[in-house]
């Protein structure tokens, strides 16, 4: 029994204790931009189902915690469903029951009555609350703890190898991976990472003189410690910085902004690229998870940052920053899958609201139901192929063994 409750502990509550702050941050960037444009709001609520606390305040927005930690939303007044789809007929009815209770004066203040583009900002408000998020929460990082810059040095290469086959050798410094500057080892293997079957154009120091490589990198399996069993690419070399060519760099607030700004960017760009190889049939659909893969990788995690130290202090130390570095990673996430051109979605959203901005007229509603089902289903789809795709990569049965052991 204690061992399926630590099990919970570790894999369950930090995954929604995490995702419970990143949710609000997203609901909190709709609420604050709908307010700003005098937008009159019913309720905010984090959470689904039976609310824990409720609480109205003065301005009669309903405060809400429901007992299901499972995402969130901000009611406005007027909306007619769950998805807030503008049926032509309910509005044409909610319009004219507001001007006979509050005059034609208080219609400026329901969403659906408001300019389109200032619907599409309050749209867009809450992915953008999602990246801001991590961006402030990398250049803190930035700022208090700085960052360990390791060279990527070569110390093996692996017979061959598509590395040998390059030419790399032992020594080698990596500064450019197809022209773009590197500043860590990390950059070339996210590059490598998520290019296999791609040549990558090598740029390396050796003895003082600038030599090219091309290597094409080779998926292959590997068991990872965080996300399971995944396919990656691979050159075959392992990158060991000497001591002395490691340093240690801490930003000022400036700096620290652009830094975070360019680490928020790089997990969208890495992003992006896993989708369009996905879409071209060039990678494997192996990293997509969802909440169960999530969830173990967020137990997983903990686990590291409890058994690094010893020490009562450092444990809470390393435990809030690897919950800290995985909020930010996970905000990301959810800011570009809500972007996504989905109905139901903030991105399906903004398609309808850019149509209606060139067309001068809103989507037929016929049209705009038709895609919330269609979108729907969809995402229904992503979500079972990314559970089957978690206990695939995680051995469902170990995983659960674990739990009842």
């Amino acid at each position: 029994m204690l061992g399926v409750l630590g099990q919970v502990l570790t894999y369950i509550v930090p995954f929604l204790l995490v995702l419970t702050f990143i949710v609000t941050i997203h609901e909190l960037g709709h609420f604050l931009v709908a307010r700003a444009f005098g937008v009159k709001v019913d309720r905010f609520a984090i959470g689904f189902g039976r609310p824990l606390f409720s609480r109205t305040d003065r301005h009669g927005i309903e405060w809400r915690l429901g007992w299901i930690p499972a995402g969130g939303y901000v009611k406005f007044s007027g909306d007619l469903d769950a998805s807030s789809v503008p049926d032509q007929a309910g509005l044409a009815e909610l319009r004219q029951r507001v001007v006979a209770q509050h005059g034609p004066a208080a219609v400026r203040d329901y969403y659906h009555f408001k300019p389109v583009w200032q619907r599409a900002l309050i749209v867009a408000a809450g992915p953008l609350a999602n990246f801001a998020l991590a961006v402030t929460i990398f250049a803190v990082l930035f700022m208090t703890l700085g960052a360990q810059m390791t060279p990527a040095r070569v110390g093996q290469v692996q017979p061959g190898s598509p590395a040998a086959a390059a030419g790399f050798q032992p020594g080698d410094l990596i500064t450019a991976v197809d022209g773009r500057r590197i500043e860590d080892s990390s950059e070339v293997t996210r590059a490598v990472m998520l290019s296999s079957g791609d040549p990558l154009r090598f740029t390396v120091e050796r003895n003082g003189a600038s030599v090219e490589l091309v290597a094409t990198p080779q998926r292959r399996m590997e068991n990872d410690p965080i996300a399971g069993r995944i396919q990656i690419g691979r050159i075959g070399v392992l990158l060991e910085a000497r001591r002395q060519d490691i340093r240690h760099v801490r930003y000022d607030p400036i700096s620290a902004i652009g830094a975070g700004a360019q680490q928020t960017a790089d997990v969208i760009g890495s992003t992006v690229t896993y989708l369009g190889r996905l879409l071209t049939g060039r990678e494997s659909g192996d990293q997509l998870s969802g909440p169960i893969g999530i969830a173990k990788a967020s137990g997983s995690l903990t686990n590291m940052a409890v058994q690094a130290n010893p020490d009562p202090k450092a444990t809470a130390l390393n435990l809030g920053l690897t919950l800290i570095n995985l909020a930010a990673i996970l905000s990301i996430g959810i800011g570009f899958l809500n972007l996504l051109p989905i109905p139901v979605l903030d991105g399906g959203h903004l398609v309808f609201y850019a149509y209606e901005a060139v067309a001068r007229r809103p989507v037929a509603a016929r049209f705009q139901e038709a895609g919330y089902r269609v979108g729907l289903a969809l995402l229904a789809g992503f979500m079972l192929f990314a559970t089957w795709n978690d206990l695939q990569k995680l051995n469902l049965f170990q995983f659960l063994g674990g739990l009842v052991s």
